[in-house]
């Protein structure tokens, strides 16, 4: 079986996670409005949404290893319960949002300069 072929355009991801995709690891939407969209539980491990607007999403439980969000906005958004191993979220807005029991990695896990992972919830399984 054909595997399905990645979205290249914001309306094309919204109708393939609607009809039932789930899988988008690797896609490239930068500088994209994805606000408001409703992601949760898809997989973008290795996904470049750089500069892009995730702001009041919902992406609680999604797979976001060792993807770049730098420059990404992501206030109010949900990411409760995420995989942020080897995230890239560099100079990404995360005011308000909600990263309880998200997964990251101590050393791999490039945050904002002077964001606290403990006061946001993240946890991590390195010491």
């Amino acid at each position: 079986m054909k595997p399905p072929t990645q979205p290249t355009s914001v309306s094309s991801l919204l109708d393939a996670y609607a009809s039932g995709q789930r899988s988008f690891s690797g896609i490239s939407l930068t500088n994209a409005t994805l606000t408001g969209a409703n992601l949760k539980g898809a997989d973008f491990s290795y996904a470049d949404f750089s500069g892009t607007d995730l702001s009041q999403a919902n992406l609680r439980g999604a797979d976001l290893s060792y993807a770049v969000l730098q420059q990404t906005n992501l206030s109010q958004a949900n990411l409760r319960g995420a995989m942020l191993i080897g995230t890239d979220l560099q100079h990404a807005i995360l005011s308000g949002t909600d990263l309880t029991d998200a997964d990251y990695d101590r050393e791999s896990t490039r945050l904002p300069d002077q964001f606290d992972p403990e006061a946001a919830r993240l946890k991590s399984d390195r010491p």
